[in-house]
Formats: structure tokens, sequence, C-alpha cells
């Protein structure tokens, strides 16, 4: 694993460095790696595209754990940010064009490229309106 210059998340607790990967944080370090600026997704979703439904908490617990990772770009499904997140979450995602309300929640910018079978955590999930 690469540490990045990228800001641990709060809470972080990282893993030794002699640390091995199971299959799992595998695949989540490899697809929160690729995730680029802008991109966002919530982390039910990403748990369920790397077949795990309902493992949300196991990501964010890789999250806090891999080093160099852009942590930021996941985020809960409604969009709102954790309060111990937010400092320094929203000002990262501020720097990648999209917007932070007062009351935490991130409305996808324009700069914010499209994620390929992915919704925007402001946007409505299917049949709630």
């Amino acid at each position: 694993m690469t540490v990045g210059a990228s800001p641990p998340p709060p809470n972080a607790a990282l893993w030794p460095d002699d640390h091995q990967l199971t299959a799992f944080q595998r695949r989540v370090v490899e697809a929160v790696g690729a995730l680029c600026p802008g991109e966002l997704v919530a982390y039910g979703e990403l748990a369920e595209e790397l077949g795990r439904p309902g493992g949300g908490q196991a990501i964010g617990n890789v999250l806090r754990a891999a080093p160099g990772l852009p942590w930021w770009r996941v985020v809960p499904a409604d969009g709102r940010l954790y309060c111990s997140h937010a400092p320094v979450q929203a000002p990262l995602l501020e720097a990648e064009g999209h917007r932070v309300d007062e009351r935490r929640r991130v409305h996808a910018g324009e700069r914010g490229q499209a994620v390929p079978n992915r919704r925007s955590p402001a946007s409505p999930r299917p049949g709630t309106m």
C-alpha cells in the first residue's frame, strides 16, 4: 500500500505496515483508489457493488485503516456528512467542485464527474418521488 498526501479520516487507526489485506479490503482499496476527483459514492452502494450488501460499516472500517485513499469521496447515502468528518471532509469535497450546505449535506457540483451506475448522494433514490 502506498501512503499518499491525503489527510487521514477522523478517528483513523491505520493498519500496521505488515498488514496483509483480505480479499474484501483489497477490493475496497482498489475501488476507492480508482475514484476520480469529483466522483462520489455512498458507503452502502459501494458495499453492494463489492458483493457485501449491508456492508457500509465494513467500508468505513477499511477507510479508517487504509492510508492514502480519497476517503472523502465516500459519503452516507443521504448525502449528509458525519459530524466528526465534516470539518475535514467538507473542504476536500468543496475543492473538488461540490457544495456542502449548513446541514452538512453534499450537493454534487458542476465539476463533479458522472459515475456510471452510481447516483450522487444528493439525488433522490428510485421510488421516493
